[in-house]
C-alpha cells in the first residue's frame, strides 16, 4: 500500500533530485515520476491511469511559457492539484499564479526542511505562497481591469501574453477556436482595445513580467 503518487516536471536534474528528497520526507511511501517538459510530462500522466495526489511544475521549461505549462496539465488533470517550484519572486507571477488555481509557489531557494514543510502543508489541502511585497505592487488600473475578466478569459489573456496562436489556446484549455475567439473579444470589449497588442499593453502591468520571466 502507497501513499500515493507525485509527478515532479523540472528539466534540471539537480533541483528534480532536491525535489524528490523533499517529498518522499513530507510523503513517506509515495511513488514519484519525473518529466523534463510538458509533452514528457503529457506522456508520463497517460501511462498513470491511477492519477497523482500532487503535481510540482517548475515554471520554466523548454515547451512552455509562463502559465501555459499551468494550463496544459491543468486541462489533463482535471482537480490534481499543482504547485509550482521557482526561483521567481515577481509579485505579479505569484498572483496569476493563485488566480488560475495553483495550489502553491515553492522557492527553490527555501531550505529542505521548509520546503518539506511547505509539501505536507499542501498535501492537506493548504495553500503555500510565499507573502507579496505589494509597495511594488502593479497600479489599481490595471488590478481592475484583471478582475473584470472570467476565469476563462483570465486563461485567454494569459495565454495570449504567452504568445500562443488561437488553435494552441484551444488546445491547452480544451475549448474551439471560435470560443477562444468570442473570449477574446470579450477581453477586448473589457479592456476598451481593438486588438492583441492593445490588450496586451493595457495589461502589461500584470502580465508583462509572466510573459517575459522565462527568457534568459
Amino acid at each position: 500500500m502507497t501513499a500515493g503518487h507525485v509527478l515532479i516536471a523540472d528539466d534540471h536534474p539537480l533541483t528534480r533530485e532536491g525535489l524528490i528528497l523533499a517529498v518522499k520526507l513530507a510523503i513517506p511511501g509515495v511513488v514519484i515520476d519525473t518529466a523534463g517538459s510538458i509533452d514528457e510530462a503529457d506522456r508520463v500522466i497517460a501511462l498513470r491511469r491511477k492519477g497523482y495526489r500532487l503535481v510540482l511544475l517548475d515554471f520554466v521549461l523548454p515547451d512552455s511559457r509562463g502559465f501555459s505549462g499551468l494550463l496544459r496539465l491543468q486541462h489533463v488533470l482535471g482537480q490534481t492539484p499543482i504547485a509550482f517550484v521557482s526561483s521567481i519572486r515577481d509579485p505579479s507571477v505569484i498572483e496569476a499564479a493563485q488566480v488560475l488555481g495553483a495550489v502553491g509557489f515553492l522557492s527553490k531557494s527555501w531550505p529542505l526542511d521548509q520546503l518539506t514543510a511547505g509539501l505536507r502543508d499542501i498535501i492537506v489541502g493548504k495553500s503555500v505562497f510565499p507573502s507579496i511585497d505589494k509597495s511594488h505592487w502593479p497600479t489599481h488600473s490595471a488590478r481592475d481591469l484583471l478582475a473584470t475578466l472570467s476565469g476563462a478569459q483570465l486563461k485567454v489573456m494569459l495565454a495570449l501574453a504567452d504568445g500562443r496562436l488561437n488553435k494552441q489556446i484551444a488546445g491547452d484549455l480544451g475549448i474551439t477556436e471560435a470560443t477562444v475567439k468570442a473570449h477574446m473579444s470579450a477581453i477586448f470589449r473589457k479592456l476598451g482595445v481593438t486588438n492583441r497588442a492593445q490588450a496586451l499593453l493595457a495589461m502589461q502591468p500584470l502580465l508583462g513580467t509572466a510573459a517575459a520571466a522565462d527568457k534568459p
